[in-house]
């Protein structure tokens, strides 16, 4: 009775919160129409964004207790991150739409695909002079008790660090309330932020290796609340630079 309860009341949260997400899609739209063109109507001079699932074919990334790999909630993710900014007609490409890797055909070897990999991505993400990037993951740790949303960035170019601020801000306002995490700055291991030319940020949405985070990530509908607050903290940033 009580695990009935619980989920009813959960139920009834997120209803809640899908509602208010689609209202502030709806006001959005109406205060801001003249944004909601068509790609190839947007000003040459707004930014372009780009997207990156994490991982991909070979590659899965960590996964949850039960097996399901981050490389696909990755995906999910970013493809509805990709839906908003199409509708809002801002101008947006991916660096993968499926489950795949992106190396370069011929190229043999695990070590060596991830490499080309990593090569082909970084290309989309200085493809544009003048470009937002955002590189989607989840995080895991040895001991379970870890949750939460983190961002880390590359000291490299100032605005990442701005970047990084309102997209944890907006995670903790949107969807994790008790979420104290700070920004991290990161070095050349984090290969795409660091070598990034445009401002870039790797977004950890929360730990697959906590069993009630990595439920709610593997949900359809909390990935969608993710790829909007995602979505909106990309438009923020936009709009403050």
């Amino acid at each position: 009775m009580k695990r009935r309860f619980f989920r009813t009341k959960w139920n009834v949260a997120f209803v809640a919160v899908t509602f208010v997400a689609c209202v502030a899609v709806i006001i959005y739209a109406s205060t801001k129409i003249d944004r909601a063109v068509t790609v190839d109507s947007v000003p040459a001079a707004q930014k372009m964004i780009i997207l990156d699932a994490g991982h991909g074919g070979l590659d899965g990334g960590c996964s949850t207790p039960d097996g399901k790999t981050e490389k696909v909630i990755n995906l999910n993710i970013m493809l509805s991150v990709k839906d908003l900014c199409e509708f809002f007609g801002m101008p947006v490409e991916a660096t993968r739409l499926k489950d795949t890797s992106i190396h370069d055909k011929g190229v043999k070897g695990i070590r060596n695909q991830k490499m080309s990999d990593m090569d082909n991505r970084l290309a989309v993400f200085n493809k544009y002079s003048d470009a937002v990037c955002i590189s989607i993951h989840q995080n895991t740790f040895t001991d379970p008790q870890y949750s939460g949303a983190q961002m880390f960035y590359s000291e490299n170019l100032p605005e990442n660090e701005q970047l990084a601020s309102i997209m944890q801000n907006l995670f903790v306002q949107n969807l994790q309330p008790d979420n104290q995490r700070e920004t991290k700055p990161c070095g050349n291991e984090l290969f795409l932020c660091h070598y990034s030319e445009n401002p870039s940020l790797m977004i950890e949405c929360g730990f697959l290796s906590n069993p009630e985070e990595a439920a709610r990530l593997t949900d359809k509908n909390y990935q969608k609340l993710v790829a909007f607050t995602v979505f909106t903290g990309i438009n923020e940033f936009v709009g403050s630079v």
